[in-house]
């Protein structure tokens, strides 16, 4: 006979196990909501980096004067030399 039960109950077991489970999460639900007594608070959403850094330049370009700004000539002297024109002798 033990045999017998010990197939029936491996063969059913995920029909038996689920709503155990089911009940048992559910009434821990509950208990946990019943104990904390409060609903709980609805969590304000944060910005996401990408907004949080357009919000920073933005904040940036704010403080600029726009109308001043550096000249070609004086950009171009601070530029550095090419990665490849680097170990070749300057023209004179």
């Amino acid at each position: 006979m033990w045999p017998v039960l010990w197939t029936a109950v491996r063969t059913y077991a995920p029909y038996v196990t689920f709503p155990v489970a089911f009940v048992v999460g559910a009434v821990g639900y509950h208990l946990e909501w019943f104990i904390r007594g409060k609903e709980p608070q609805p969590v304000e959403e944060e910005k996401s980096i990408s907004e949080r850094r357009e919000d920073r330049k933005l904040d940036e370009l704010l403080g600029k004067d726009h109308t001043q700004v550096v000249s070609l000539k004086d950009k171009l002297e601070f530029a550095p030399k090419a990665v490849l024109n680097r170990n070749r002798p300057e023209k004179n």
